[in-house]
């Protein structure tokens, strides 16, 4: 059965000193799908619901475009400054291109130190609580990647280092450059991780939990196929994220199967039993999961976000784990 949901717990991310709210606001579609009004919507009731964990990126609206990049930061930083939210922990990315020039994107030095100095700008900030690599680049050497991040850290421009879609392999060589570097060590990874994606708990969450490493998982509705508003056979509606140009393909090669749409009726299914909504059962899932920290939920209207917080009432049996398990086993 469901009981209310409340305000979030409070944990350490990962093995380090930060506090985080079990739940973070993603803000990737602020300044496309969302305006500014709207958005500053979603934050005021996300915070009044006790998140103060934002995630954002330079790179952000999606989708991206070297027209608008730069949009959402600037939205959240004019939210943050009009109400007052300087205690909020905020975390943003760079390594994705973001201008045209050679070095406006990837991780080397330049391009790492000049993204950093440039989000602080469009956020009005002194520092960043986090600062993500977006995703590796294989161009840039990763002693350099690490070294320009520990720099931040050092010059207090950031106070802790993540690293978001690195597989495991290159997440182990990254700890061991920093341990033999005494370099800033890595606090907190965010991969894609749903029901949906499970592939994270064959390496990349042990290593974590070895690693003492939070993991803050992006996409953990699956692009909305878990909360149960697409139907199997049909084509994806032209307002959804299915739909987005080269951005909704992605989205649908990763998703739109008959294999999904079976986790997605499974949610569907346990969500009826426990008089929940699909969107709490598949939350309420991952954050049972073992060193999951906060997963990022997104939000186009507020109460998407008083949804997301009925995760925390909802009392997932064994036998809805199990039945969970066992239909969203292809994709571990």
């Amino acid at each position: 059965m469901t009981t209310p949901g409340g305000s979030p717990p409070v944990v350490n991310l990962g093995r380090s000193g930060l506090r985080v709210s079990r739940l973070c606001l993603g803000t990737m579609i602020f300044g496309s799908q969302v305006d500014e009004a709207a958005a500053f919507s979603v934050m005021d009731r996300a915070w009044d619901g006790g998140i103060d964990f934002l995630d954002t990126a330079d790179a952000y609206p999606v989708p991206p475009s070297l027209e608008t990049a730069g949009r959402t930061e600037e939205i959240v930083g004019r939210w943050i400054k009009s109400r007052g939210r300087r205690s909020c922990v905020l975390a943003s990315k760079c390594a994705a291109r973001v201008g045209p020039g050679s070095n406006d994107l990837g991780g080397g030095r330049k391009h790492v130190i000049e993204a950093c100095e440039a989000s602080l700008r469009r956020l009005d900030r002194d520092r960043l609580d986090i600062f993500y690599m977006h995703h590796s680049d294989l161009q840039a050497p990763l002693e350099e990647t690490l070294e320009a991040l520990d720099r931040l850290v050092d010059a207090g421009k950031v106070h802790y280092i993540g690293l978001s879609n690195f597989e495991a392999a290159q997440l182990g060589l990254a700890i061991s450059i920093a341990a033999e570097r005494r370099l800033a060590r890595i606090t907190v990874l965010q991969p894609r991780y749903n029901l949906l994606a499970r592939s994270p708990e064959r390496d990349l969450l042990p290593l974590c939990l070895e690693s003492g490493i939070g993991v803050v998982p992006y996409n953990p509705l699956g692009a909305g196929m878990l909360t149960g508003k697409y139907r199997r056979g049909d084509n994806p509606p032209e307002a959804s994220r299915f739909a987005l140009g080269e951005y909704g393909r992605m989205y649908r090669e990763r998703y739109w199967s008959d294999q999904m749409f079976e986790v997605a009726e499974a949610v569907v299914e346990v969500a009826h039993e426990l008089g929940a909504t699909p969107a709490q059962v598949a939350l309420a899932w991952l954050l049972s999961r073992p060193g999951v920290t906060a997963p990022i939920v997104g939000a186009s209207r507020p109460e998407q976000i008083d949804d997301s917080l009925g995760a925390f009432g909802v009392g997932l049996g064994q036998e809805h784990l199990d039945r969970m398990e066992r239909v969203s086993q292809p994709f571990v």
